[in-house]
């Protein structure tokens, strides 16, 4: 079938879409109905059937005789190690920390709070909480005490599973101290904290509390699988929200791997015994749907990759995990890409990928730019798509295991099934082709997105369903062309507004994107008394270019006049090292807004090096603005 049948055949009877879609998946009790309608707008799916994630993702493959498959592959350039876990190690090795954890208490729909970096572990922890039906919420290792104490009170868990250090390339971060002021700092207590001691850093338990990985799990039963309803939450992921407080992502069991499971033969085209990585962390969404579940769930061997994509050792990084590991289909950040490119320009560290299919990229917009170096030095398909923390896989994609589209350079191309993808004006009224506007989905959303908020029901129908009755607003602004191609051109808060004109500061970054000299930029609206915003430009430039940096901003500049027009009102550009970013790689956008215009602002809890912003600050500051 081609994607226009396929997608036409979810449109005509999206219940007997899903529920064929549901037949790959192993089921305790199956569904008798697809969709439930009974709370609309609040949809909820496959509630009547019960599972088990860990069997569908572990189990289920040693019962298939694939147990010598190997499962996880741990490449970890900063501690020099390597290490495979085949599927019948995994079972085993997570049905023995199941074990240790219902010996302790914990059960279906208790909380787990997991912290640690990117090591196997991480993931057993994951799929231990999933083969007892307990809910587990991961925090991004190394996250500030404060932020985490944030988490503990709004999830109340019983146990925290941690590890006591995470390695960086040229420094250890000291977990177990920011866990232990957390829990100081937080009014909810957990009942015990399983503490995995790495080599690098063996940290001090508190006792009476505190408990070693092994020792935790020395002489248990080893737990079976605990079936759940269809709308159990598997697990709760937080992400930031605007008014400070971050907010709960729910993600229902059922629906998550239903849709996780079609994604990976669909969108990326990779069935049981491929090797597939994601190179995120288990901390993100990417890492939850793409590290851990979706890659276990097909049957495929998945990578827990601890490095980075330049310095360990170098820009070759990448591409020595993928030759090494015989990886088919590769997904990271353009961020990622973009450090990669920096450093290494003309490809001449890229060697010859016999085994890669497709790279994927998400997180952010990913400018032409990159997406061309990309194609010109890796000769495979390079699909941009688009999703987020709330939908936990792709909105829009080019579907290569359906059919493989024209590409659009800037486009995260189509809408997959699942998704009716909508422009609107303000007053939520559709808009026509090319015309820029708020991106929202027609409800109900499908299987495996958010239900809700964890304990936040009002909250998840004022951020995402009042505004636009009847859809989902995405926050994101955007247009779809002719064709049905979407674009992404910025979040709805970076929409700019220069003298009445509504401009996306995306589609001037892409301009300054194609100057010779930059390898990374960012643009945003600053206050202007006379025109309301006015864009500002920050530039990185390529490893090497020594070039005046007046000369470089003046040809942006004549550039962004050329390419957009003078409505664009493009006149100022400040040349930076780097650009402030959240360990995801999202560049940190509003709070250069709130500096630039001398507004109160706060440190992001996200952030990947706060001292970032100084240099920020001081480049702001040489053209007048940040003098608050």
């Amino acid at each position: 079938m081609t994607y226009a049948q396929v997608y036409k055949s979810w449109q005509d009877d999206p219940e007997g879409f899903w529920m064929q879609a549901a037949e790959a998946i192993d089921w305790v009790t199956k569904p008798s109905r697809a969709l439930n309608a009974d709370r609309a707008p609040l949809y909820e799916w496959f509630t009547d059937a019960s599972i088990n994630t860990c069997w569908n993702a572990v189990d289920r493959h040693v019962a298939a005789d694939r147990g010598k498959q190997p499962a996880i592959i741990h490449d970890s350039p900063v501690t020099g190690t390597k290490h495979v876990i085949t599927y019948a190690e995994l079972q085993d090795r997570v049905a023995r920390l199941a074990g240790a954890l219902k010996a302790k208490g914990i059960q279906k729909g208790d909380r787990v709070i997991i912290y640690m970096p990117m090591v196997p572990e991480a993931l057993e922890a994951m799929l231990a909480c999933a083969r007892l039906g307990a809910i587990h919420s991961v925090v991004f290792g190394g996250f500030a005490a404060n932020e985490l104490a944030v988490r503990i009170d709004d999830c109340t868990p019983k146990a925290i599973i941690a590890a006591s250090c995470g390695i960086e390339p040229a420094r250890v971060v000291h977990y177990k101290p920011l866990l232990d002021a957390a829990i100081d700092l937080a009014s909810h207590k957990p009942d015990f904290c399983v503490i995995f001691q790495r080599e690098q850093e063996v940290a001090k338990l508190t006792p009476g509390r505190d408990v070693a990985w092994h020792e935790f799990q020395y002489g248990v039963t080893p737990a079976d699988c605990t079936p759940v309803e269809g709308n159990h939450p598997a697990y709760i992921l937080y992400t930031s929200g605007t008014t400070g407080a971050p907010k709960g992502v729910v993600r229902p069991t059922a629906g998550h791997l239903v849709a996780l499971n079609w994604t990976m033969r669909a969108i990326y085209n990779v069935g049981a015994g491929d090797v597939f990585w994601a190179a995120s962390d288990v901390g993100w969404v990417v890492g939850h749907s793409y590290i851990c579940y979706a890659p276990l769930i097909a049957g495929c061997t998945t990578i827990v990759y601890e490095g980075k994509p330049v310095g360990t050792p170098d820009a070759a990084a990448f591409w020595r995990v993928i030759n090494e590991h015989k990886v088919k289909s590769f997904f990271t950040a353009p961020t990622a890409l973009r450090a990669i490119k920096r450093e290494d320009p003309e490809g001449k560290l890229v060697p010859h990928l016999p085994t890669l299919n497709a790279l994927y990229l998400a997180g952010e917009r990913a400018d032409p730019d990159t997406i061309h170096w990309a194609q010109n030095h890796l000769k495979v398909p390079v699909v941009d798509h688009w999703w987020q923390t709330e939908t936990g896989y792709a909105i829009a994609a080019n579907p290569l295991g359906i059919e493989r589209l024209p590409v659009k350079i800037g486009s995260p191309t189509v809408a997959m099934p699942g998704f009716d993808v909508q422009v609107l004006d303000e007053g939520g009224h559709p808009v026509s082709p090319g015309t820029l506007g708020a991106i929202a989905i027609k409800l109900p959303l499908p299987p495996g997105t958010l239900p809700t908020l964890w304990n936040a029901e009002e909250r998840f129908k004022k951020s995402y369903l009042n505004h636009f009755p009847g859809y989902y607003e995405t926050g994101d602004a955007g247009y779809i062309d002719a064709d049905g191609y979407l674009y992404i051109m910025a979040r709805t808060d970076d929409v700019i507004n220069v003298a009445g004109h509504r401009l996306s500061t995306g589609a001037m970054e892409e301009v300054l994107a194609g100057h010779r000299d930059v390898a990374e930029c960012a643009v945003i609206g600053v206050a202007d008394d006379l025109k309301g915003q006015s864009p500002l430009g920050f530039l990185c430039l390529n490893k090497g270019s020594n070039r005046p940096h007046d000369d470089i901003v003046k040809e942006c500049v004549k550039l962004m006049r050329e390419k957009i027009g003078p409505v664009a009102d493009f006149k100022r550009a400040v040349v930076v090292d780097r650009l402030p970013k959240t360990r995801s790689g999202k560049i940190l956008r509003g709070t250069m807004v709130n500096i630039a215009d001398s507004k109160p602002w706060k440190m992001p809890a996200t952030i990947d090096d706060p001292a970032i912003l100084d240099e920020i600050t001081a480049a702001l500051q040489s053209i007048g603005l940040a003098r608050g």
